[in-house]
């Protein structure tokens, strides 16, 4: 399978699935996703950002050894919304290493504050940091009041509904 050439062929759910399951869990093939994951073309690195988070559902073991990287590729310059709404996502689902723990937390309290992001990356960066609090229970205080300072200016129905589950609000 050429693999950019099956990413870039068709935009779906049913192409995305295809290609996960050709990954399935096979290392090569999940180093052949992530590089272009991470070195592709825009709109290639756009469409592998979900794969790569489907993937990270199923076998979590496969995206440890590339963890520093997909971090990292999130806080790149220009990086289209959908590599940082998956990044963030599988980061809800995984133990974070401790040495990614600060840029982690640093990255969502900005995702989080930052009124121009979709709703789904500040819904995501909420959760993450609530299981962050859990090995560090000092930020949950900073947590919770930019929570109720974005609730004052834009409750949206998912934003109040995930800070309800987190009891943040």
């Amino acid at each position: 399978m050429n693999l950019e050439t099956e990413i870039l062929q068709e935009h779906s759910k049913a192409q995305s699935l295809k290609i996960v399951a050709w990954v399935g869990s096979d290392k090569s093939r999940f180093k052949a996703l992530l590089d272009l994951f991470l070195h592709g073309e825009y709109r290639v690195v756009q469409r592998s950002a979900g794969m790569v988070s489907k993937i990270a559902d199923i076998h979590p073991e496969l995206i440890m050894p590339y963890l520093d990287a997909i971090v990292n590729k999130m806080s790149e310059p220009g990086v289209h919304v959908a590599v940082k709404r998956n990044v963030i996502r599988l980061l809800q689902g995984i133990d974070i290493p401790q040495k990614l723990h600060d840029i982690v937390m640093n990255s969502c309290f900005e995702l989080l504050a930052d009124a121009k992001e979709t709703i789904a990356v500040r819904v995501f960066s909420m959760t993450v940091l609530n299981n962050l609090s859990k090995s560090y229970p000092d930020i949950r205080q900073e947590l919770r009041a930019t929570v109720y300072d974005i609730m004052e200016h834009e409750p949206s129905a998912g934003f109040r509904s995930r800070a309800g589950k987190l009891k943040l609000y």
